[in-house]
């Protein structure tokens, strides 16, 4: 806890994993967007990079729906430095 605020400080992200679920999280929370995954994570000066993905609109059959990349920085303790969407597209398309 900070000593001024009364509020805890977040804890170290602890690996790319830790990275992951703490971008797949804050994205989601701050979008409304269920996360379906994340496709890159790696370091960045600041801390954390990922890509995150998204289900942007759901749709039936499943295959129909829109989906999101959003690239999410966050620093070495997990907080959300900026967040950017990257690529929208539906779930059955394929890269070229």
């Amino acid at each position: 806890m900070t000593e001024q605020s009364g509020k805890r400080s977040p804890s170290p992200v602890k690996g790319p994993i830790g990275a992951a679920r703490r971008a797949g999280r804050r994205l989601s929370a701050l979008t409304g967007h269920a996360v379906d995954g994340v496709s890159a994570v790696g370091p960045s000066e600041d801390g954390w990079r990922v890509r995150v993905d998204v289900i942007e609109v759901p749709r039936i059959p499943d295959t129909t729906s829109l989906m999101a990349t959003y690239e999410v920085d966050l620093d070495h303790d997990g907080r959300l430095l900026q967040y950017e969407r990257v690529r929208r597209y539906r779930r059955c398309a394929t890269d070229d």
